[in-house]
């Protein structure tokens, strides 16, 4: 079965930290391009971290050097390590996969349009 699921959200207050997971079943995290993704009330939604297959990752801009994505292939798992949170971090967060399972070569992309399996998101609060 293919699923994704979040796991780890919850309210914290700023300058705290988070890790959230994602389980992944009906694929191997180390054959597809992944990322994080979240979403705020009113909000498109946005790339936050992603990590192409080949190990290299692309970044938000707003969260360079606070958040890092890894894998864990034994787990078969996807983390997204959030630190010294602000509230404009405020959202849910998504977990995606992208089924094509080719590289990017280095650039993986930000945009959710890229990614078509989707977890049900995991809510993140951030109080000031």
């Amino acid at each position: 079965q293919e699923r994704l699921e979040e796991s780890g959200g919850g309210s914290v207050q700023a300058g705290g930290s988070l890790k959230l997971s994602c389980a992944v079943s009906g694929f191997t995290v180390t054959n597809h391009n992944m990322g994080w993704f979240r979403q705020a009330p009113g909000k498109e939604r946005e790339g936050v971290a992603v990590m192409d297959i080949d190990g290299s990752t692309t970044y938000a801009a707003s969260v360079k050097a606070r958040f890092a994505i890894s894998k864990d292939r034994f787990a078969n798992s996807v983390y997204l390590h959030m630190f010294n949170l602000k509230p404009e971090d405020a959202g849910m967060y998504f977990c995606a996969l992208e089924r094509r399972g080719g590289t990017w070569y280095g650039n993986p992309p930000l945009s959710p349009s890229e990614y078509g399996i989707w977890g049900q998101g995991t809510q993140v609060t951030v109080s000031s």
